[in-house]
C-alpha cells in the first residue's frame, strides 16, 4: 500500500509544477519517493520469485526519475505528475518487454509488454507472432489474461499491413500493431489498500506468458 501523503504530494505537484514550489516541498518529495521505492521493492521481491529473468535487479534500476526531458516538448513543466517503475530484464532502459506500474492520482495503471519498439525489435516481434500465432492467441485469450486486461491495446496500429505481410494473414490485426501493450486502470482508493501489491502481482502474473513470448522473439 501507499501513504496518503504520497498521493497528496503528486496532486499538489500537478497544480504547482515549478522549481520554486518543488524546492520548498523537497522534503515531501523525498518522503513520497521513499514510499514509492518501498512499494517497488515489495513488487520486485514478489516478481523475482515468479520470473527468474528479473533476478538480480535492484529497485533503483526500475524507478524512473521525476524530472521531465523538456528538450523537444512544448510543455516545459519540469516535473512529471506521476511516479513510474518498469520491471524488465536488464533494467528500465532495456529494449525488452517488461512489466510497468504508474502511480498518478486519477490515472494510475498496471501495464506490460513493449511500447513503440525500434524497427529491428518490432520486426522480430511481428515475425514471432506470425510464426506462432496459435500460441500467441492462446496467451491473450487465456482466462487469467482476459480477466485482467480484456485484450491487447490496439489503438496504435498501421492502417495497412506492414511490409512482407498480406491483409489475408490470420494474425494481421496484431501484425499491424506498433506497440504490444496490455493495461489495467487502478482506482485511487485501491492505492492505499493493503492488497495493492497483491493486485499488481496478480496482474503481472497474468501478463507473464505474453512478456516471455515477446522477449523470445526479440532475443532470438
Amino acid at each position: 500500500m501507499l501513504q496518503t501523503t504520497t498521493i497528496k504530494f503528486l496532486e499538489e505537484l500537478k497544480k504547482n509544477n515549478n522549481r520554486e514550489w518543488f524546492d520548498v516541498n523537497r522534503k515531501l518529495y523525498e518522503n513520497a519517493k521513499a514510499d514509492f521505492l518501498n512499494l517497488v521493492n515489495e513488487i520486485l521481491h514478489e516478481m523475482q520469485l515468479k520470473d527468474i529473468s528479473l533476478q538480480g535487479l535492484e529497485p533503483k534500476q526500475c524507478v524512473f526519475r521525476i524530472n521531465r526531458d523538456v528538450r523537444f516538448s512544448k510543455d516545459k513543466s519540469p516535473y512529471k505528475s506521476n511516479m513510474g517503475a518498469s520491471f524488465n530484464k536488464g533494467g528500465k532502459k532495456s529494449m525488452l518487454a517488461g512489466y510497468y506500474f504508474q502511480l498518478e492520482p486519477g490515472g494510475s495503471f498496471i501495464a506490460g509488454g513493449i511500447w513503440m519498439p525500434p524497427a529491428p525489435e518490432l520486426k522480430k516481434v511481428r515475425q514471432e507472432i506470425d510464426y506462432n500465432f496459435d500460441e500467441f492467441q492462446k496467451i491473450i485469450s487465456s482466462k487469467k489474461f482476459v480477466a485482467q486486461f480484456g485484450d491487447i491495446d490496439k489503438t496504435q496500429a498501421l492502417s495497412r499491413p506492414p511490409k512482407g505481410y498480406d491483409e489475408a494473414n490470420e494474425a494481421i490485426e496484431y501484425l499491424k500493431l506498433k506497440s504490444f501493450i496490455a493495461h489495467l486502470h487502478v482506482a485511487d482508493e485501491a492505492l492505499i489498500q493493503k492488497d495493492l501489491v497483491k493486485k499488481i502481482i496478480t496482474a503481472f502474473d497474468a501478463m507473464q506468458p505474453l512478456i516471455h513470448f515477446l522477449n523470445r522473439g526479440i532475443e532470438s
